[in-house]
């Protein structure tokens, strides 16, 4: 998939690729570059893959070094448990450094705290990863879980008010936002509860919670599907909600008119 993706040709969706790896270098060289909305979005998918980044960092050390060919894993050395951290706190790093770039650009404090919120999770991430290579430091432990869930709550919060546009008590939809594109409003609130019990599905990473029908790396596949799942949902209501404020600040239109009018056409028949 990779070799494809980076092949110079204009076939295969040529453009698409080449926009795509545009907004991957970007997200990588922040903040070198102003940001736009594909870099920070792309930027916000690859936090939802650290768990796969991670993968990728084993498979090359298991495949890379021949591990394989003896059936062994030796992928537990001190440069290889360095390089689990920074893995896990690239994709957050990169989102830190675009929103201080927004923030002296645009001079919006709103980028700053959600510069914190990055850096927040950066703090969580290494803490639970530390916690993961040295079970039996109760430091670790009491550490991850408390900047976890600091970290959880504030994100959370920012996915409800700032990427949605929700909770707003002021509004006609109560508790929503004035505009919507959904008509039925339970949809957001069902929305909401997904996405505080997805979000809280690390804690299993911290609990050691055991399950004898499930594997450690079993569970450890569901916690990060259970986030892929989760930045989907989120991935809906944050373009709803930017379309909207798009089409509040006459950018974009909230639909598209018809080339005609059925009332017209109607007499023109008569």
């Amino acid at each position: 998939m990779f070799v494809v993706l980076v092949l110079p040709f204009k076939f295969f969706y040529g453009s698409t690729r080449l926009f795509f790896l545009t907004s991957l270098f970007h997200c990588i060289a922040a903040p070198l570059y102003k940001v736009t909305l594909p870099d920070f979005f792309l930027g916000d998918q690859l936090t939802s893959q650290v768990q796969a980044l991670r993968s990728i960092q084993f498979y090359i050390c298991y495949y890379g070094w021949g591990d394989f060919r003896h059936r062994k894993n030796t992928c537990n050395t001190g440069s290889y448990k360095a390089f689990i951290f920074i893995v896990a706190v690239i994709p957050y790093l990169s989102r830190l450094l675009q929103c201080m770039r927004r923030l002296f650009e645009e001079k919006n404090p709103e980028q700053g705290w959600n510069g914190l919120k990055y850096f927040l999770t950066i703090v969580a991430v290494c803490l639970r990863t530390a916690y993961s290579i040295q079970k039996h430091q109760v430091a670790w432990r009491v550490l991850a879980a408390i900047f976890s869930v600091i970290a959880a709550i504030f994100s959370t919060w920012w996915d409800f008010v700032h990427d949605w546009g929700l909770l707003n008590r002021t509004s006609k939809n109560h508790w929503l936002r004035d505009k919507l594109l959904i008509p039925q409003k339970k949809v957001y609130f069902v929305a909401m509860i997904l996405n505080v019990l997805l979000r809280f599905a690390w804690i299993q990473t911290v609990l050691d919670f055991k399950f004898s029908f499930m594997h450690k790396e079993t569970m450890i596949t569901v916690v990060a599907s259970l986030e892929i799942i989760r930045r989907g949902i989120w991935n809906f209501f944050r373009l709803e909600n930017e379309h909207l404020n798009n089409v509040g600040k006459y950018r974009a239109f909230k639909s598209v008119p018809l080339p005609f009018n059925y009332d017209e056409d109607e007499d023109k028949d008569d």
